[in-house]
């Protein structure tokens, strides 16, 4: 979970804006909910799907709460925002498929099956806890400064800044996981691959390169 970088950045944005106690529990539970729903079913069912490619999809729920932060539903689309219990709660669906996706990765086997989902399910819990412990806390700290005010529109733009950065990082991956002859994995075919890219590109970097 502490290196799950896209469910933190997500959970981030989802309390930014949250002072209430009582709220953060309720939209937490809300995502909870969702990614526990679909870890459990996926993993056991396997239910598959490339991970890059679901991480891509986490990544653009972190686009979209920056999004909605800035308030971009009515200032650039000029409608009201969509319910955001309901969209925390779905995308805590896409966020379980995710954590399902690597999970399968692992030799689980069908024995105890659930009961080692289960475990697995109340490490990322813990997780989760422990990160949305330490965010709370730095907002919490900082909404007592002004320069909150001043730069929370500011920090919103680097979380979708952040959100693409990951979504493009992860369709690059995916090119290579779904695409392998043409985008083989291998350290120095892709070296080679993205050098003869860019010399296409460039006639005169084959030259430079040389």
């Amino acid at each position: 979970m502490l290196t799950g970088y896209d469910h933190l950045l997500f959970l981030f944005g989802v309390i930014f804006f949250l002072t209430k106690f009582q709220d953060i529990v309720k939209f937490i539970t809300a995502f909870t909910l969702g990614h526990c729903l679909t870890l459990v079913f996926a993993t056991v069912f396997h239910i598959k799907a490339d991970y890059y490619f679901i991480d891509a999809v986490i990544a653009l729920t972190v686009c979209y709460k920056a999004f909605d932060n800035l308030d971009g539903f009515k200032k650039y689309i000029g409608v009201p925002p969509p319910s955001l219990l309901g969209a925390v709660f779905l995308f805590g669906f896409i966020h379980g498929f995710g954590l399902s996706t690597r999970l399968q990765q692992l030799p689980l086997g069908q024995e105890g099956l659930v009961l080692r989902i289960l475990s697995f399910n109340l490490g990322v819990e813990l997780g989760q806890i422990t990160a949305l412990a330490g965010m709370w806390l730095f907002l919490a700290t900082w909404r007592k400064s002004a320069s909150f005010h001043r730069f929370s529109k500011v920090a919103n733009a680097v979380l979708m800044l952040a959100g693409m950065l990951l979504f493009l990082m992860q369709l690059h991956s995916y090119q290579h996981s779904r695409f392998k002859d043409e985008f083989p994995m291998n350290t120095e075919e892709h070296y080679e691959l993205h050098q003869n890219m860019d010399a296409k590109r460039d006639p005169g970097a084959e030259e430079s390169a040389k």
